[in-house]
This record gives structure tokens, sequence and C-alpha cells, in this order.
């Protein structure tokens, strides 16, 4: 007689382990979470597409009929187009500014050595204890002496300066985690510091640079205290004062308002959607490094 040879069976990888789908509870209250958030969103949005009178006899119903002229005037509107322009120039300038100088401050706090790095981090770190409405008057004052009242640049400095801390203490440990020997590799071969910032620095930051990019970007096309204080012309207005402003001059007229609030807020919602997995992996690479 043979004797059969009982085969070991082969182990599953750790990470390849099925996790449980968990309590239907937990799923639940996700969805009453999640529905809570996007109620109001999707109450401005549906109520463009509503007359004044529906919105007065129902305020919670669907429109009946669907009214597309609410929309079609916004969109045919200078003024409308003139405040998307407005915040999209101080958002990429913004965004700009705020990656390169972060990136290079972040650089030097990271990849060199001296006396006063770690107190020059723990000021940068603290800028996150102060926002930017505990600061508006003085910042006000700084900013009417420099002569950038009622321009973009008076609202575009401001932002890059108070969107720093926060690049900074994204974007150190991305470069902290570089190792040392790539750069001293490329230092044999006769890379500068400044050619290894470029070719490499940059490459290998790219999720944390893109990250502070995005955050930038839809902090300031929301931003709206600021520009309160700063632009007091119509034409300079971005589009929370346009909405703002739209909102004052049309109250009686609820149905266009809720229109052109939703066309307000609908590219920061699709910008922030798209690149939703962006800003979670750079935070993720943040925590690590």
């Amino acid at each position: 007689m043979t004797a059969s040879i009982a085969l070991p069976r082969a182990r599953r990888p750790r990470g390849a382990e099925r996790l449980p789908w968990g309590s239907p509870a937990i799923y639940f209250v996700g969805f009453v979470v999640v529905a809570l958030m996007l109620a109001p969103i999707a109450y401005i949005i549906v109520g463009g597409f509503r007359t004044n009178s529906q919105i007065t006899a129902d305020p919670s119903a669907l429109p009946s009929p669907w009214v597309f002229d609410n929309y079609a005037e916004v969109l045919a509107s200078t003024t409308f187009w003139g405040e998307v322009l407005n915040s999209t120039i101080a958002a990429v300038v913004t965004t700009a500014g705020v990656v390169a100088l972060g990136l290079m401050a972040s650089y030097v706090l990271a990849r060199y050595r001296f006396r006063a790095r770690g107190v020059l981090y723990a000021v940068f770190a603290a800028g996150l204890m102060f926002p930017m409405t505990v600061a508006i008057t003085p910042l006000y004052l700084v900013v009417r002496n420099l002569g950038l009242m009622n321009s973009l640049p008076g609202v575009i400095l401001p932002q890059i300066a108070f969107a720093l801390p926060t690049t900074i203490i994204i974007l150190v440990p991305f470069l902290r985690a570089i190792p040392d020997e790539i750069e001293e590799a490329a230092s044999i071969d006769g890379c500068s510091r400044l050619g290894f910032f470029w070719r490499m620095v940059l490459p290998l930051s790219l999720p944390g640079v893109i990250t502070t990019g995005i955050l930038a970007f839809i902090a300031s096309w929301n931003s709206y205290i600021l520009p309160l204080f700063i632009l007091n012309n119509e034409g300079s207005f971005t589009l929370p004062l346009g909405v703002q402003a739209f909102a004052s001059q049309y109250s009686v007229d609820t149905a266009k308002v809720l229109a052109f609030t939703s066309l307000s807020m609908i590219p920061a919602l699709v910008f922030f959607s798209i690149f939703e997995r962006r800003i979670v992996g750079g935070l993720t690479g943040a925590v690590k490094g």
C-alpha cells in the first residue's frame, strides 16, 4: 500500500485576507450623514429650476414644471462671468504662489541643517492657530497702506501667506523621506543642489505638491471674509461676493438667487470631486513621512 502524502495548503498572504463587510448599522449611519451633507446642495441646485410661486407654495417639492430660464439668465450675464474670471485668476495665482514658495521653504527646512531650523518650523506650525478672521483688521491696514485696496493682488498676497503654514506642514515630511543616498549619488554625478531640487525632489514630492495645490485652490475659490474687506468695486468681485451682491439685488427673486448660488459652487465641487483621491493620497504620504 502506498501512503498518501498530505500536501500543505497554500496560505493566503496577510494583505489578501478578506475583510468583513461590517454592521448594517454603520452603513445606515454613514448613509444618513452623507444625505444630510448633500441635501442642502441638492436643494439649492433643484431650487434653481423652480419659479418663485412654486417655492412659495411648497418649498420642499420638486419643480413642476422644470424651468430653465433662471440658469439661462445667469449664464447670459456678463457680471457672472466677470466674477468667474476674477475668482479663477485669484485661485490660480494663489495656488502657484503657495506651491512655489511652500516647496522652496519646505526644501530648506527638510534638507538643510542649521540652528534655527526647529524654531522656524515651529513658527510656521504656529501659523495654523491664527485664522484669517483673527488678523483681518491689521491685515486690512497693511493692504491699505500698500495701496492694494480694490485689487486682486490685495487678496492674493494674504491668501498665499495664510496658506503657507499648511503647505509646509504637508511638504516637509515628503522631502525628509527622500533618502540621503540619492542626494549623495546625484552630487557624485555632478548634480548641484538646485539641479537635485528640480530633477529629484520635485518629482518625488509630486503627490504632496498636488495636494497642497488643490487645497490652496479650493480655499481661494471659497474665500469670503478677505475679499469682503478688500474689494469694494463690483468689477473686482469674486464669486462669493458676487453671490452676496446678487442675493441683495434680487432678494425677491429667490429662484434666480438659488440658480446663481448653485452655478457659483459647482466648479469647486467638481474640482474637489475629481482630485479627491489625490488629496487623500497626499495627506497619507505626509503622515507616513
